[in-house]
């Protein structure tokens, strides 16, 4: 049992750290504004993204289980998800393709981890 919750500690804490650095770069970052240009999105949609990913790995990196813990691994799965088929469908790189599957492994091992050791 210690070592699933280390575990999943672990992937959670991966996962969080690098959404919320993603988060924040989307506010400052010039690349993030134009693969958003590229993509379609209005700027105020990657503003509105990067609050919301700050907020949802916080909420990550919080030991509390529940609805609204399933509703943000809900939410980030389909922003990973749109987030692999927006960059399929305009023909970017495959990195950009295949960086999202990346991180939607590590946040599936962090929600199957987090039910077998009870922490969602």
């Amino acid at each position: 049992m210690k070592k699933l919750n280390i575990s999943y500690w672990i992937s959670t804490a991966i996962f969080s750290v690098l959404i919320l650095i993603q988060g924040s770069m989307y506010f400052y970052s010039d690349t993030i504004a134009q693969n958003f240009q590229e993509l379609g999105y209005p700027d105020y949609f990657r503003l509105q993204l990067g609050v919301a990913k700050l907020i949802g790995g916080t909420l990550l990196l919080i030991p509390f289980s529940g609805r609204l813990k399933e509703w943000v691994y809900a939410g980030f799965t389909i922003n990973l998800i749109s987030a692999s088929i927006a960059h399929t469908v305009t023909g970017h790189p495959i990195h950009k393709i295949v960086m999202p599957l990346a991180f939607l492994t590590v946040l599936g091992f962090s929600y199957v981890l987090g039910h077998k050791s009870n922490k969602i």
